[in-house]
């Protein structure tokens, strides 16, 4: 089957020198599932569409979206009452369940990620006990190729090997052997020691507290963790959900975590909840211009930032020491604590963000903030920490406020005046280009996540393809395509569905065992050992083979993640 898309502009800073804005429409050419260069003779295309009058990128990929696993599951039982009723006899002119606005169904998920041409997503929270469940759960977000962060750095056998001062090889081995177990493609820790702590009854813990079991801080995991994840290969850095989420003053934990890495590559995810200082009458104000210099002095580090959206919805997290502090900020009054197999928790809070309230308004304003500071888009990534601070569904209006200053400007005169006031929002005069957006949604992601074959538009690349009309409105432009291709094949036209490609969803995984990376029968011992007196039931439980991931689970695996062995160490 070959395809040509017709007189588009062709939005990928990775194809050619100078901003796309500049260059003259062009078309693009791809033969089944992979882009092809042009016929060198002239060729009449299967498939031959005139986009006149578009622009066309590649699929945008998602790093950090909760769309699947035991959180996911409680968070819909909690909040029953927020949604249409999960049973067949619903109140009259109710809705399906499905269709919540902030927590739907996973085949709505899929539908909406299409509908704004999203064709890859990432679940960044992946406790290695519930990786099947999540696998299962996002297998049902058809036509999405998606992939999990293995969760580590609050489970009892890491932490009694740092307690140890075990051999970094151990360390590495014992981290290797969890993310090809649960099929992962990255390592993410969330408050690093603070969700075991919370166990001991610790309701308090910085990036330099000594852990009141085994005496081991944050900083050492980071460490440990950050070195581990370089040196066995994977492409992305350690996935780091920083201490004191949400706390006022909590930019000092955020620096102290970047000094703790020691070089080694990071990446900080939702940095606008980890952005506070204390200044101001509030006591609450915006370090966002302290990391932003941070990141100068320091290269190893990216962020996404997880902005915020007024409105209701639910957090998430298997911080489970803060999502007991948000309690009290519940609304509705109820919420969800739970400890999982000792190897980290969960916390399910709903939360309802308003325009006039001053710290609301505040993250609002911080978040664009970190965008529109940090000037290189290949180091800050859109996300919103689904569904945390809002629903992914926000993505084009958040494009717009960044590619539109009068719009940005226009927004901020409706939230909570002290806030705007104290924002260095205003005075920034920074709008997004295309290219910006491309590089931040596309190009990007694709590069820090080790998925060679996709977030460009460049021959050889997988058929991942979006058509976006023009227009001068961004938000109208970005939420509904005029076409969206998976692997080459037209599912998605204006919102509707066109194909189903159920045959061609992936799961993207790092394959470690052609590394230098070796397990050593001993060392795998240890760790069953270890796990056993821990958890509930046999650590080699936790593998996930080939067959069953597809004739189970449902999803095909593909091998991603793996850093290029031409770069170089940073550390």
């Amino acid at each position: 089957m070959l395809t040509r898309i017709r007189g588009s502009r062709l939005i990928d800073p990775k194809l050619a020198d100078g901003p796309s804005a500049s260059r003259e429409a062009s078309d693009l050419w791809f033969r089944d599932e992979t882009i092809a260069n042009p016929p060198a003779t002239p060729t009449k295309p299967d498939l031959d569409i005139d986009a006149t009058g578009c622009v066309t990128m590649a699929g945008g990929i998602d790093l950090h979206t909760h769309i699947g696993g035991g959180k996911v599951t409680l968070a819909r039982m909690l909040l029953q009452d927020q949604m249409p009723p999960w049973r067949e006899a619903r109140p009259e002119g109710a809705s399906s369940p499905a269709l919540s606005q902030f927590l739907p169904a996973a085949a709505t998920t899929a539908s909406r990620y299409l509908d704004m041409g999203y064709t890859t997503c990432l679940e960044p929270a992946m406790i290695p006990c519930n990786a099947r469940s999540a696998h299962a759960e996002m297998a049902d977000v058809r036509g999405i190729d998606t992939g999990g962060y293995c969760l580590l750095g609050n489970d009892d056998v890491l932490l009694q090997l740092i307690a140890e001062n075990a051999d970094q090889r151990i360390i590495n081995a014992y981290v290797a052997w969890m993310v090809m177990a649960t099929r992962c493609i990255a390592v993410k820790v969330v408050n690093p020691g603070g969700i075991n702590a919370f166990k001991f009854n610790t309701r308090s813990f910085d990036v330099d507290t000594p852990h009141p079991k085994n005496g081991v801080t944050p900083g050492q995991i980071i460490r440990v963790l950050s070195r581990a994840v370089y040196e066995i290969g994977l492409a992305h850095p350690l996935h780091i959900h920083c201490s004191n989420l949400g706390v006022p003053g909590n930019i000092a934990s955020t620096l102290a975590t970047i000094e703790a890495a020691d070089g080694y590559p990071i990446h900080l995810t939702h940095a606008q909840f980890h952005c506070y200082g204390t200044d101001g009458p509030y006591k609450f104000s915006s370090a966002a211009s302290q990391l932003v210099d941070a990141m100068r002095k320091h290269s190893n580090v990216t962020i996404d930032v997880g902005q915020i959206q007024f409105g209701q919805t639910v957090t998430i997290s298997a911080d489970a020491m803060h999502q007991y502090q948000n309690i009290k900020h519940a609304t509705p009054r109820k919420s969800v604590l739970v400890d999982i197999e000792c190897e980290a928790g969960c916390g399910v809070v709903p939360f309802r963000y308003r325009r006039r309230q001053f710290v609301h308004s505040l993250q609002w304003a911080i978040g664009l903030e970190l965008f529109l500071m940090v000037d290189d888009p290949s180091r800050v990534f859109l996300t919103t920490d689904h569904p945390n601070g809002g629903p992914f569904t926000a993505y084009p209006h958040l494009l717009a406020l960044l590619a539109d200053r009068s719009l940005r400007e226009t927004a901020l005169a409706e939230i909570n005046s002290d806030a705007a006031a104290s924002s260095s929002l205003k005075g920034i005069e920074r709008e997004y280009t295309l290219d910006d957006i491309a590089t931040m949604t596309r190009t990007a992601p694709a590069n820090i996540l080790g998925l060679s074959d996709r977030g460009t538009l460049a021959p050889g690349k997988i058929a991942d393809v979006v058509v976006y009309r023009t227009q001068n409105n961004i938000e109208n432009m970005f939420r509904i395509p005029e076409m969206v291709f998976k692997a080459g094949k037209l599912i998605r036209q204006k919102g509707g569905n066109v194909n189903s490609i159920r045959s061609i969803d992936r799961t993207l995984a790092a394959d470690l065992q052609n590394t230098t990376i070796e397990f050593e029968s001993n060392q795998i011992a240890d760790f069953r050992s270890r796990y056993a007196k821990n958890g509930t039931f046999a650590l080699d439980r936790l593998w996930i083979n080939e067959n069953e991931m597809e004739e189970v689970l449902g999803s095909r695996l593909q091998s991603a993640g793996l850093r290029s062995t031409s770069e170089g160490a940073s550390a």
